[in-house]
């Protein structure tokens, strides 16, 4: 996709199967496994079997490798693998990989995982340990020596210029965790199942980096979500009804670190969201009043609130009543603050849950959804849609 045009990657591809393990705090088997057992659950709701598959798209940041998950679930020969860097920003851009590589017709069945021991294993929150030198570790040089440890750090920074510059206080921030616990307490899938939590409760929970509490702050989870892509038109054929890709895109802003982006001109928004706002509009001819519910990467919740301003939904600084009043479905499975962390994907999954009309906090009448990767990084974004 070009920043000055179009593309033409819209209709060509859909999701036609969606899979995971359960989602817990320990999931007492290997992330191999659990890359296994998601991509295989996907491939049957896909009504697709292994050997139809001759793609993978995974994360950089992951330990099973793709010719390992292939040779673990019964794949064989592969025309086509890919990874995507930075984080949670990948999540969203291997369906567009998927879907890139099935309309060129490089591969026709492509299936995307994520699968880890983020809880029992390598925790994110305990922050920055054991580093190789890179070129791009060297932005977090010049902020590790000043306690900024932890991606919480990282984003209060912003969190707090963003409730200066508005006169805002931090309750602004617990309308999103209500949201997503809300919609949690009715998904069975969901850690937080049957736990709903007001703003008082948000209020009462312990600071972690100031302005952000512990419920501005997402899981840590173990699990694995698989999302399988192939064309729109031998999706039709398949068992459910497919989710098409109208809109992928991938962004990076100027002067783009990885959650360090400290030296921008400013901190109450997101750069790298804009980008990719303005590359799925102008794809998909479509607007913010075409989206029926926003599936938006809520790692914390500051960002949740900068994504909607970034894209369109409201003005800068007015986030927090749009949520606070439900302007916009925002995260209907809980999001990653309340079903679980899986890096994205399983916001994907939920997204095609809609457009299908099978999630357990429907919206009568979906027909086009909005999700986003992680933010503060490199990101990427999806518009799914009924088929028509």
């Amino acid at each position: 996709m070009s920043l000055r045009r179009a593309d033409s990657l819209g209709g060509k591809a859909a999701v036609v199967g969606i899979g995971a393990t359960e989602f817990s705090k320990d999931s007492g088997r290997s992330e191999l496994k659990l890359a296994v057992e998601a991509v295989r659950a996907a491939l049957d709701d896909a009504g697709l079997t292994p050997a139809d598959v001759d793609g993978l798209v995974t994360f950089t940041m992951d330990t099973s490798p793709e010719i390992t998950v292939a040779q673990a679930a019964g794949i064989g020969e592969l025309s086509f693998f890919s990874r995507i860097h930075y984080g949670g920003g990948a999540a969203c851009a291997t369906v567009q990989q998927a879907a890139m590589a099935v309309a060129s017709g490089v591969a026709d069945v492509v299936v995307c995982y994520r699968a880890f021991n983020e809880r029992s294993g390598r925790r994110f929150g305990s922050g920055v340990q054991q580093r190789e030198p890179t070129a791009e570790g060297t932005a977090l040089g010049w902020n590790l020596p000043f306690g900024l440890l932890t991606p919480a750090s990282w984003v209060a920074m912003a969190a707090q210029r963003y409730l200066h510059t508005y006169n805002l206080t931090p309750e602004a921030f617990g309308h999103v965790a209500v949201t997503d616990r809300r919609h949690a307490a009715r998904n069975p899938a969901a850690y937080f199942y049957g736990k709903p939590i007001t703003l008082a409760d948000h209020a009462a929970s312990r600071w972690i980096v100031e302005p952000l509490r512990l419920l501005d702050c997402c899981q840590e989870t173990d699990g694995g979500q698989a999302i399988v892509v192939t064309s729109a038109e031998r999706a039709r054929d398949l068992p459910q009804p497919p989710a098409v890709i109208v809109a992928a895109a991938q962004g990076a802003g100027r002067a783009q670190e990885q959650m360090t982006s400290f030296y921008r001109d400013g901190l109450t928004g997101l750069p790298e969201t804009r980008v990719v706002a303005r590359q799925l509009w102008q794809s998909s001819g479509l607007s913010p009043a075409d989206i029926d519910v926003g599936i938006l990467y809520d790692h914390f919740t500051p960002f949740v609130l900068m994504q909607l301003e970034e894209f369109g939904f409201c003005a800068p600084g007015e986030a927090a009543d749009f949520v606070a009043a439900d302007a916009l479905p925002l995260n209907t499975h809980g999001g990653q603050l309340g079903e679980a962390y899986l890096h994205g994907m399983n916001g994907i999954a939920e997204a095609v849950r809609q457009i299908r009309g099978s999630s357990v906090n429907q919206l009568t009448g979906a027909a086009r959804t909005l999700v986003t990767a992680g933010t503060g990084v490199p990101t990427s974004a999806l518009i799914l849609g009924a088929d028509e």
